[in-house]
Formats: C-alpha cells, structure tokens, sequence
C-alpha cells in the first residue's frame, strides 16, 4: 500500500490513534483535532521524508504534505481505521476543544479582519480631515470638511452595523438579522434617548453602574447606553442571536422558517440585547478600557517599551487583536485610545533594520526581497519584512523588537494618543492628529519615535546583526515559529534563500526543460510573500507567484494533465506536458466554504489545453464570507529548476492566459 509506512509514522507521532479526535485533510494538509497536542513529537514529524512542515493553529495539529495529500489522507485513514473519506464537515474548523486564547485570536481576528482595509480607510479619510482643519486649509462649516468627515465618521458611527456582518459570518448568524440589529441599535430614536431629559428613575447610584433610566420596554427598565461606535454590545448580541436562530430552525415549520425564524431571532434578541446584553457589554468595555488607561497612567514610558518590545511578537501569534479590541472600546468610551499607538514605532523599527540588510548582503535574491520589504514597511505592512528577512535570521527580527521598544518609549513619554483609527505606516499619523489641538507635542514626539526606531534599527543591525545577513542564505535549518492574520504557525525550513524557500540545490540535480506559464487568473500580481498564510508565503510549498484575482474563472495556464482537484473546488493541480508540476490555490482558508461560491469544471486525470476553464469562482461570496481570494500559483517542484521569476518583473496586473513566469 502506498505511502503505508509514512502514514505509520505520522500516526504513531501525533500521539497514535487514541489522541486523535478527527482528521480530514484540504489541498496541502492533513488537518487533526488531537486530544492532547503536547504529547505529539513534532520535531519528529518536521524531519520526517513526505512531512514538508507542521503547523499548529488555532486548535488546529496540521501535518503539511503537498500535492500528494489526498493519497496519503486515503493510506492513513485506512492503516489507522479513521473514520471519513477527505469530505470537509459541514461544521469545519469549529473545535470545542480550542483552548480560550485560540477562540480569543480565532474570534477576533476572524471579526475584524474582513473589515480592516475599509475601517484604515474611513480613519486615514478622518485623521487627513482633521489635519487640513489644524492647517486651516479647510474650515469647520465648509461642505468639504463636512462631507470627508462623513466619509470617515460615518463608519464609525454605525461601526455596531458593519460589525454585525463579519459577526453573523463568523457565528453562523443570517447576516441580514445581524444587520437588523445593529440598525436598531444605532437607530436615531434609540441614540436620542440615550440624552433624553426625562428621567423616569436612577438604578445603582452611586456606584460604576449608576444609570438614569429613559424608557421601559414591557415595564422592565432599559439601562440605555450609547452604542454608536461601540464594539462588545453587538458581537455578544450577534452570537446570542445565532444561538437563537439555530434554536428556532430546530422546531419551526419548513414551510415558514423563511420569515419565521428572523422574526422569532429579532423579537427575541434585540430586547435582550437592550435589556441584559448592551448594559453589561458597555460595562464591561468600559471597565477593560479604564483597566488598560490606568496601567498607562501608571508609567506611560514603561507601557510603551513594553508594547513596542513585544508588538511584533504579539502580531507574529495573533494576539495584537485584544489590543485592537481595546483601542476600539476607547475610542468610543473616551474618544481617545493611548494603548494601540505606543506600538506605531514597530513598522520603522522593521524598515531601518531592512534598509541595512539590503546594504549589507551580497545575495541577489535576498536584497530583491528587502527592497519591497522596505517599501511595503514604510506604510505599515511588516509581513515580507518579518517572515522573509528577519525572523528566518533571528538577530535582526530581536534588534527591530530593541528599536521598537525605544520608540514606543519615546511616544509613551510624548503622550501621544489615538483620536481615531487610521492606517499603518505613515498613514498612522493622521490619526494622532486631534482637530481641536491640531498639530501639537504629542504628534511630534510620535515622529521622532518613528524616526527614532528606524535609524536605531539600521544603526544595530549594521553593528551587530551583518553576521545573520548571508548566513540566513546558507541551508541551514532554522524553526521559525510564526502566525499571520489570522494562521498561527510553526514552520521548520530550509533558509536557503534568506526567504524561507527550500531551494538547497545537489550537485547531481538534473533539471527540466525551460518553459514558460500563463496566468492562471486575471488581476495583480503580488510576490508569495504577500500571502497571508506561511506554508505559502515562506516557500515551504515552493516558489512561484500570487494573483489577488479580479474575476472569477481559474484558466489552465498550460498543456497538462489534471492532478489534483479538491472537492471544495478551491483548489486545481496540475501537471504540464514540459514537467512542471503546479498548485493553483484559489483564496486563503476557503476550504471552510466547503464548496460555496466554486463550480469545479475539470476531474483528476483530465488532460487540459492551455487557457481551458477550470474552475468558476464567485469573488463576492468568498469575500462576503470573510476570506481573503489571494491566489498563490506554486510550483511544487521548484527544485527541479534553477529559477523561478516573473516573465515581466515590472508587471503590476495581468490578464488571464497572458505570459507569467518564466522556468528557467
């Protein structure tokens, strides 16, 4: 039986069949729910022939294998008398046992991170309006002002809505119920009452809780509280509502579950909401928010180092979303947030420390990398920075935490604050900007901090850390332990292109014929480094290239032979005619669609012409859905050439079955 005696091996080193709760496997991985993730021997299994790395993740034991999976998956299901046949459930990626920090990270970041780009958007739109006021180009009263603020507040304002989407999509909530109730929490009458004069009694005065009560609902008293802007209320709200519908479906009619079940949801889950829910919540936001400002207050300077040291650490775990959360809640209980901007200085920190190894390597390859790692840093992107460059070296990675600590220091003592959520990198400044003080000593300080951490950064790194830079392109092994936005991961590679891509080559290799591929898609280019997942952004999986398609077709990009099509359809392999052996891999985590929004076109074994349909995909649903559709185009057997690069490197977008990369 083939693969037998690897799926042995992985068996007997996830802890053996008894540990293992499920296993399913997607495109690249082997997916298990193991009892107990401690007892399982995962050096082991990194250093295992078939193993290309393993990644722990959110609850998640994933033993990353390739293009093979499928046909180990069948070997291991059988040798280790599993139940399932490579079908993804339904309830995929929800795990009981998920301990209470990956719920947290997996909670949040699945929350927030479908809404991150637009939210950037309306605070740069907000800090940049705010600015041109402190500068008098533009005055309170004109239509100009009144329409960017709108612009920038409004998502703002009615954030309780745009948080009820990505909510719903994460509890399983219909997502127009969702909306309902975060409409009703910022409905005009509802926010009026809130500062009604009227005051029909006082509940729990003189304490934390004290609360002046507006209005009855069923002569229960309503402790009303201002939710625009507000952050806990509605995704509480949400995930109680979901519990609802799910108890709703279970006993009403078929024939009327269509305006049954929301109806029953709502009539149930607002008044609690307004009652029980949005009370507590709003407490609660308040309390965390006046637990984080007083250790601030304690020491601002200490606050900052800390946060600046290890914020690169908290983003590479995920865990910078708890701080993201609390900079929301200040912002709409103090309309200012001091906590999330002492970790501002970071980015600099990543691009002094890139602007040296870019001067200090001798390795092509490397410095390719670091020039747009540079540039994406400036504005706030550290990811090509940290898991290209830095992290895989280690001494730089510490020396960009040294720099950042010092910056983030320098804006505790500054008493910089966040007055609104704006964007990263130099896009972050408008928001230090308040519009009734303008332009003042704390946004300063906040320059010079950055300025600060990114010559600090290059100072080190070109002191101490010039050692690192060409050993990181030497194949040596290094474990590098990281997570994206929102993947943890663990990952064991060959550093032997100073990005993470396994390309040791042996003396006796023989190569494939040159040849030249299509794109798959059309849309922009992007390098792998840009995807947010590891296993492809490191080059563990191979070298190629990323696509964030514009339209929904996946294309053969060459002659070949199908070798891989996942049920889901989110996935094709292919082999081509020239040996090229091709993942193409259509969004990050859409798996979890189970096949929603993808119509598969081909089965294993097709043989295919290049530009042939493959696969449709719905761009909406994916992205409605709270997945990113980033496209990695891999090459699985890398190996096999001695370069893997664009056909045009200047190329920023390209058109289905245009020239794309060049094997060489």
């Amino acid at each position: 039986m083939a693969y037998e005696e690897l799926s042995k091996k992985i068996i007997a080193d996830v802890g053996g069949k008894e540990n293992v709760n499920s296993v399913v496997h997607c495109t690249t991985r082997l997916r298990f729910k193991l009892k107990d993730e401690s007892i399982a021997k995962t050096d082991d299994l990194k250093n295992t022939d078939g193993v290309i790395t393993v990644v722990q993740s959110g609850g998640q034991y994933q033993v990353v294998i390739g293009n093979e999976v499928a046909d180990v998956y069948e070997t291991l299901v059988k040798v280790g008398g599993f139940a399932g046949g490579g079908e993804v459930p339904d309830d995929y990626g929800e795990d009981e046992h998920m301990s209470i920090t990956d719920r947290f990270i997996d909670l949040i970041s699945g929350i927030f991170s479908p809404m991150l780009g637009a939210l950037c958007a309306a605070g740069m739109i907000k800090g940049f309006d705010a600015m041109f006021l402190a500068f008098g180009w533009l005055s309170a009263n004109s239509g100009t002002y009144k329409i960017l603020y709108a612009i920038g507040d409004g998502f703002f304002y009615f954030l309780p809505i745009v948080l009820s989407i990505s909510a719903a999509n994460k509890f399983h909530l219909d997502k127009y119920i969702g909306m309902a109730i975060g409409m009703a929490l910022c409905y005009p009458e509802i926010v009026a009452l809130n500062s009604s004069k009227t005051v029909l009694t006082t509940l729990f005065g003189g304490t934390f809780f004290e609360s002046q009560i507006h209005a009855t609902f069923l002569g229960i008293p309503v402790v009303m509280m201002s939710y625009t802007s507000s952050v806990i209320p509605i995704i509480l709200a949400v995930w109680f509502a979901a519990k609802v519908q799910k108890w709703a479906k279970k006993w009403v009619p078929t024939v009327v579950k269509t305006f049954l079940v929301p109806f029953i949801t709502l009539l149930i889950a607002v008044p609690i909401t307004f009652l029980v829910i949005g009370p507590i919540a709003t407490w609660i936001s308040d309390g965390l928010s006046t637990f984080c400002v007083a250790i601030y207050n304690f020491s601002p300077i200490i606050a900052g180092v800390v946060i600046g040291a290890f914020w690169q650490v908290f983003v590479i775990f995920g865990v910078h979303w708890g701080l993201v959360a609390v900079t929301m809640a200040n912002l709409a209980s103090q309309g200012y947030d001091p906590i999330l901007v002492l970790s501002l200085a970071a980015s600099f920190a990543q691009t002094g420390v890139v602007l040296a190894i870019m001067l200090q390597t001798k390795n092509e390859k490397t410095r390719s990398i670091a020039f747009p790692a540079f540039i994406s840093g400036i504005f706030g992107v550290t990811e090509p920075a940290i898991y290209g460059l830095t992290l895989p070296r280690k001494r730089p990675f510490i020396i960009s935490c040294i720099a950042s600590a010092i910056g983030g220091g320098i804006i505790g003592l500054a008493g910089t604050k966040l007055w609104m959520m704006a964007g990263m990198g130099v896009f972050s400044i408008p928001g230090a900007i308040n519009a009734k003080n303008g332009i003042d000593a704390s946004v300063y300080g906040l320059l010079i901090a950055m300025g600060v951490a990114a010559v600090l950064g290059f100072a080190l790194q070109m002191l101490f850390g010039y050692k690192s830079v060409d050993a990181g392109d030497k194949p040596v092994k290094s474990t590098v332990e990281t997570a994206t936005e929102p993947q943890l991961a663990s990952v064991n590679v060959e550093a032997s292109t100073g990005a993470g891509v396994a390309t040791e080559l042996k003396p006796e290799m023989t190569y494939n014929q040159a040849t030249k591929l299509s794109s798959p898609v059309t849309g922009t280019v992007l390098p792998l480094s840009d995807v947010k997942d590891e296993v492809f952004s490191s080059g563990a999986m191979g070298q190629g290239i990323a696509i964030e398609p514009t339209k929904g077709l996946l294309v053969a990009p060459a002659d070949g032979t199908i070798a891989l099509v996942f049920p889901t359809g989110h996935a094709v392999g292919l082999n081509t005619t020239d040996g090229a052996e091709l993942l193409m891999h259509i969004g990050m985590d859409t798996v979890e669609l189970n096949g929603k929004g993808f119509k598969t076109l081909v089965e294993k074994g097709d043989s295919v012409k290049a530009g042939q349909p493959l696969v449709e995909f719905d761009i909406q649903t994916i992205k409605d859905a709270g997945f990113s559709v980033t496209t990695p185009i891999v090459i699985a057997n890398s190996k096999k050439y001695h370069d893997v690069k664009l056909v045009d490197e200047t190329m920023k977008s390209i058109q289905a079955n245009e020239p794309l990369l060049a094997l060489d």
